[in-house]
């Protein structure tokens, strides 16, 4: 069994409490830091663990840290990002519900490495109880000198608050989630890095819940103990992975970055259901490529997953099984993004609902022949996009094409879904076929 991080003292349906973190050692390191390290020393711990961002683009914590210039302007803030929006992943949800205190810390260490005033933690709509979690933990933090002004008597002032999304998936990308806090229509910004004019024309660092939560487990223990839980040479520490679709024991697991894909199916979530075998899976959350056999025991890490062109995401796995019509699933998540789309550049405006028209067809018996180069040539299109949303949304329909050419050609030809007659998922879910 390797070692726990940020699940270590979870139960199912319970939260750590404050008082069960500070014994677990829970504010040592903030503790610690305030007292013995100077911010360039803890953005240099962080670079040393290896801990890439957990949100999907993998990016090195403390090298984006360092992107804030010493005589950058003040206020400068830290946001939390918890939308998690993308479908098949709940890790961050799973997170706050049972560790909400280790996101506390973490928010706070990265607002003393970049001498940051304030946080906010900006989590999706529908994640009401999870926000109520953070909330009381906040005020918790808040009552107990953690947080607010001169922390630990160390002169440092830094406060939280809970923010709660609009409710969009585009929300989750960094600079439409500056624009959408400040009350302005959410879509992304290119125009900017976060670093030098983020939240309110201010430096700004963006970092996903899951890697925030590392950081004082890093400060306890060192770089290379976080780097040493990896199976990785590049990449340090644990990771969550959610696993869904035709499993035993669907859930959100911590294991090393880099462990087989084999290993979290057969050994974290029990394996495949009675009766299912494995067909493929979604590696890294919906906008990512189907995958099939061939790559069942590849290492669930980054790059990894890069060399073979897809992508690792937010480790969110989702299986499906010899029954289930890749069609019908690729039509739900692409109907899922075209919705979806903040609209603001053509081809993901235009190119998403185009995609969804010609797999409704396909699916539901109108397909023909000419509609591949079609499919083809518009998500090679997505990629001229002005952010990753389009690309990221044409991902399983570029994975669909190649790696199951004869099941979009068995709809053409037959004019309809051959899943049918052996559906065995609920109408309405991710790999729903045509009803004929």
């Amino acid at each position: 069994m390797s070692e726990l991080v940020l699940l270590k003292n979870s139960q199912p349906g319970e939260t750590i409490s404050f008082e069960e973190y500070r014994r677990d050692g829970g504010y040592e390191a903030l503790a610690r830091v305030l007292r013995e390290w100077s911010p360039t020393e803890l953005r240099q711990v962080i670079i040393d663990s290896g801990l890439c961002g957990r949100g999907g683009a993998g990016f090195p914590t403390g090298r984006k840290w360092d992107g804030i210039r010493e005589d950058a302007p003040f206020p400068r803030y830290i946001l939390a990002n918890g939308d998690e929006m993308e479908p098949g992943t709940f890790k961050d949800r799973f997170l706050i519900q049972t560790n909400p205190h280790t996101v506390i810390e973490g928010i706070i260490l990265a607002g003393y490495a970049v001498s940051a005033q304030k946080g906010i933690e900006f989590i999706r709509p529908s994640y009401e109880t999870q926000a109520r979690v953070m909330e009381q933990a906040v005020k918790e933090a808040r009552q107990t000198g953690y947080l607010g002004k001169n922390i630990l008597g160390s002169g440092f002032d830094f406060d939280i608050e809970v923010h709660r999304s609009g409710g969009r998936y585009i929300c989750g990308e960094a600079s439409a989630q500056v624009t959408a806090i400040q009350g302005m229509r959410p879509h992304p910004d290119k125009t900017f890095h976060m670093v030098q004019h983020g939240l309110w024309g201010q430096p700004t660092i963006v970092n996903n819940v899951e890697t925030l939560a590392f950081v004082p487990h890093i400060v306890r223990k060192g770089a290379a103990w976080f780097k040493s839980l990896s199976q990785t040479t590049r990449e340090g520490g644990t990771k969550l992975y959610c696993v869904s679709g035709k499993v035993r024991k669907p859930g959100c697991y911590e294991a090393p970055m880099g462990t087989p894909l084999s290993e979290i199916i057969e050994s974290h979530a029990g394996g495949m259901l009675p009766g299912c075998t494995f067909k493929a899976c979604l590696p890294g959350g919906a906008s990512s490529g189907f995958m099939t056999k061939e790559h069942y025991d590849i290492p669930m890490d980054f790059d990894s997953l890069k060399a073979i062109g897809n992508r690792l995401g937010t480790g969110a796995v989702i299986i499906f099984d010899q029954q289930t019509c890749l069609v019908g699933a690729t039509l739900n998540l692409i109907a899922y993004f075209a919705r979806e789309s903040c609209g603001f550049c053509t081809p993901c405006r235009e190119g998403l609902p185009y995609l969804r028209d010609l797999l409704h067809r396909i699916e539901g018996g109108e397909g023909e022949e000419s509609f591949i180069p079609m499919l083809e040539d518009m998500t090679r299109f997505m990629t001229h996009a002005y952010c990753a949303f389009a690309r990221g949304a044409a991902a399983p329909v570029h994975a669909l094409l190649n790696a199951f050419p004869d099941e979009i050609d068995a709809h053409i030809s037959r004019k309809g879904c051959p899943c049918a007659s052996t559906r065995s998922w609920p109408v309405g879910g991710i790999g729903e076929s045509c009803r004929n």
